[in-house]
């Protein structure tokens, strides 16, 4: 059953779930929020050279890097308005084991809720400068059309051992044709394959260190429009 997920806590006292169906983690066991701040938040959301931005993040999960996108909105001047795709959403029972508001905030339990509980499908404003759309579908039949242009993609399925029809090229093509100029992707897998898929799309593409426990990591750029 895909269902079978189980709450586990990282080294950085985070928690995470392991997806038995996939036999994998939803984060790193060295740390879920040092992994989400170092990968999505310090090698995308902070190179951002504009404060309005559309993300759009494939593999909502947790809701962690979410959560992390918004708080960033709440200490610095910037308006976010955030998509994401996800299949298999966590059950109420999932979610409202997850530490994470305890660890970056109690102030940010409502907003995490808010996220977990809105309806899949229609925008739901969070703050001010936060809004939330939550698609539920499999990213490979997804339709991009009625979805803004994105400034910054947060990759984040399953590795590509373990779930590899999410790292295809015709799925990296539709985000990329779907982009903006200077559009960052970030993801935590450093694999040459993607890389090479990565860079044959158009993406220029670096190397660059990971987060605790993992070498390396991808950050890519869309040069042209």
């Amino acid at each position: 059953c895909i269902m079978l997920r189980q709450l586990k806590t990282t080294a950085d006292g985070s928690s995470t779930l392991y997806s038995a169906h996939f036999d994998e983690n939803f984060h790193s066991i060295h740390g879920a929020i040092q992994e989400s701040e170092h990968v999505f938040i310090q090698a995308g959301l902070e190179k951002m050279k504009r404060n309005n931005l559309t993300i759009f993040e494939v593999g909502f999960g947790t809701g962690l890097n979410a959560l992390l996108s918004y708080i960033y909105t709440v200490k610095n001047e910037c308006k976010i308005d955030y998509h994401t795709v996800e299949k298999y959403p966590l059950s109420e029972k999932e979610y409202s084991l997850l530490n994470f508001p305890v660890l970056l905030g109690k102030q940010h339990n409502t907003a995490f809720l808010q996220m977990h509980t809105s309806t899949w499908g229609s925008q739901k404003k969070i703050s001010e400068n936060f809004t939330l759309t939550k698609h539920q579908s499999d990213i490979s039949h997804f339709n991009f059309e009625n979805l803004p242009l994105f400034n910054l993609i947060y990759f984040d399925a399953f590795a590509p051992e373990k779930q590899a029809e999410m790292w295809t090229e015709t799925i990296f093509y539709n985000i990329y044709k779907h982009s903006e100029k200077d559009t960052i992707l970030v993801t935590y897998c450093a694999k040459g394959q993607v890389r090479r898929i990565l860079q044959s799309i158009g993406f220029t593409v670096e190397r660059i260190p990971g987060p605790k426990g993992k070498r390396e990591m991808l950050r890519a750029v869309k040069q042209s429009s």
